[in-house]
């Protein structure tokens, strides 16, 4: 068994990509999400891997599209605003089937706000950021563990659906210490990348391409993107259930929130409260099965972010029609993160 190490949550980041076989980093600086390239600045080059500190965050994402292009397991990492600049090729790599892993430790906006927690890149990272109607896969961890063990499942669902993973963590899951179990790469069967491209005399050509200028091509293409999408959340949806099965009200939660709010549920349960959490751990694909089957039975959600409000508006497409979606956000400002009895009382309110 893997012995427990005591680190950040960027620092397992770094490490899961390592153990992942993710071997070409390109990046560029932002608070509070250094931790990573810093690690893999020093790490790579002793595995005979690539680090590569690009001249702007527009520069990385398309190292990241030329680098997974050739078949290889590649990375860059960023917060908001370096996220921001990278849409466009993030659309690219959606647009030509290309896997590769995005990790953003969000932080405050709009524009440069600043390096508080903050959950406001949910409709850039669900929704697809760039242009073209696209979606990636999108991980929400709420721990330093998570933080690991879904940046090791980012690298594998990029490989196995073709299309771009995202970690979205935030600058609280991003910079605290936890125990990790730096658990080993799972042996999983991957597809053949029978599509990379090789040198030229190496076989038959390859091409990978977003651009589809034949009669009926480009639609093709898109509803070819829209399966995809539609079998991910047939098979990939996850999420997280605590004291559900009698609960009167639903709090719905993700990433560093929902550990404030399980503390909450538990200070309401010890109220008695019959309070239950259910946290997705999959922003795309979202669960909505999961609320919409915990919603038959319990009316009433109170949804909670560090936004003035976004994922509520998924939560509110996938409960039961007779469900009543109540919200409290907290967009970053003075008064930082809630405490858990700010929520407790936010709790009690719509109980």
């Amino acid at each position: 068994m893997a012995k427990r190490l005591f680190v950040k949550g960027n620092e397992a980041v770094a490490m899961a990509a390592i153990e992942a076989g993710c071997r070409y980093y390109f990046g560029y600086p932002i608070t509070p999400q250094s931790d990573i390239p810093e690690y893999l600045s020093r790490e790579l080059p002793k595995l005979g891997g690539e680090f590569i500190q690009a001249e702007s965050e527009i520069a990385s994402i398309n190292m990241l599209l030329g680098a997974s292009a050739t078949g290889v397991r590649a990375m860059t990492s960023s917060s908001s605003p370096g996220i921001s600049l990278k849409q466009e090729g993030i659309s690219y790599m959606a647009g030509s089937e290309l896997p590769g892993v995005i990790v953003n430790i969000s932080r405050s906006g709009p524009g440069l706000g600043g390096i508080d927690a903050s959950q406001a890149d949910y409709f850039q990272s669900v929704k697809g950021g760039g242009h073209g109607g696209y979606r990636i896969v999108v991980l929400a961890p709420a721990s330093v563990q998570e933080m690991y063990d879904l940046t090791m499942l980012a690298f594998d669902l990029a490989d196995i659906y073709r299309m771009p993973a995202m970690v979205l963590g935030d600058s609280v899951v991003g910079q605290m210490k936890e125990a990790l179990v730096a658990n080993k790469r799972p042996d999983i069967k991957l597809p053949a990348k029978d599509w990379a491209v090789r040198g030229k005399g190496e076989g038959e050509q390859r091409i990978v391409k977003s651009l589809f200028l034949g009669d009926g091509e480009l639609e093709a293409h898109n509803w070819r993107l829209h399966a995809k999408y539609q079998e991910l959340k047939e098979r990939e949806t996850r999420w997280d259930e605590f004291e559900t099965a009698d609960a009167q009200l639903l709090v719905t939660a993700f990433g560093s929130t929902a550990r404030i709010v399980k503390t909450a549920v538990l200070m309401a349960r010890e109220a008695g409260l019959m309070v239950g959490l259910l946290r997705p751990v999959t922003l795309f694909p979202f669960p909505e099965r999961a609320l919409l089957k915990a919603t038959q039975q319990c009316k009433r959600v109170l949804d909670i972010e560090l936004n003035t409000g976004q994922m509520v508006e998924d939560v509110r497409l996938s409960v039961a029609r007779d469900a009543e979606v109540y919200f409290y956000g907290r967009p970053p400002g003075a008064g930082s993160l809630p405490t858990p009895e700010e929520l407790f009382e936010q709790i009690r309110k719509y109980y």
